[in-house]
């Protein structure tokens, strides 16, 4: 009878210990994306960017540039960064994130040439940071909406590719000027290592270059015409998620 009482409790024990969808979406997301849950949330004061960083960035007037986290969340963004990518101001702070637009948002994935391939670099990135931080709650969170909602990134998920921050260069079809090739250069910042100044440049005078300024005259423009400031001009998330 005892031995029998012990199977039992450790077949109730296994059962417990498996999640579902009952078990709340949060936990489910985690086991399906397989990385654990942070036992308890990030310092606010880790996603805020640095004023002289903020200043910088909003100095860059002719360079679509952003800061970024771990995991890619967009902290903050200048007027070349909004005329190129999208407007970030109007997204809530938790879809402010270039991984999940580049596979959840319809537009900002038709900005890309080479969507599969930016794609798996974005899945390399974000494994390669839930590797450096397999508690962080964000990216746990990321990684399970993405591996529920998208069929591409849950296999190449399955993949294990990883690799870091390099140049990179990227093309574009934009809809307001069409074909841009850009260098996007990445560089860490030493007062917070967990974020990225993003900046996206082309040669001088080349086609690219030439068409950037025109997306960005036609963004002056409008926002002189509305006589004020643009929603798609520079902004800091100051507590993105």
């Amino acid at each position: 009878m005892t031995s029998l009482c012990m199977v039992m409790h450790s077949r109730r024990k296994r059962r417990d210990m498996c999640p579902s969808r009952a078990s709340g979406p949060r936990i489910y997301l985690f086991t399906l994306a397989d990385v654990a849950p942070a036992p308890s949330p990030s310092s606010p004061e880790r996603h805020q960017v640095a004023p002289r960083l903020e200043q910088l960035l909003h100095t860059m007037h002719d360079v679509p540039a952003l800061v970024l986290r771990r995991g890619m969340d967009v902290l903050a963004w200048n007027r070349g960064a909004a005329a190129l990518l999208t407007d970030f101001a109007v997204l809530p702070a938790a879809q402010r994130n270039m991984i999940r637009l580049t596979f959840l948002d319809n537009a900002f994935r038709s900005l890309y040439a080479d969507w599969p391939l930016v794609a798996r670099e974005c899945v390399a990135v974000l494994r390669m940071e839930a590797g450096r931080a397999p508690h962080d709650a964000a990216l746990a969170e990321l990684v399970g909406e993405l591996t529920a909602r998208d069929p591409d990134f849950r296999i190449w998920w399955a993949g294990h590719r990883v690799r870091g921050p390099r140049q990179l260069t990227k093309t574009y079809i934009h809809p307001v000027v069409g074909r841009l090739t850009l260098d996007v250069q990445q560089f860490t910042v030493d007062t917070h290592p967990d974020q990225l100044l993003v900046a996206y440049t082309a040669p001088p005078r080349s086609p690219s270059h030439e068409a950037f300024k025109r997306l960005l005259q036609r963004s002056r423009d409008r926002t002189a015409v509305t006589g004020g400031a643009s929603s798609r001009d520079a902004g800091t998330a100051r507590r993105a998620r």
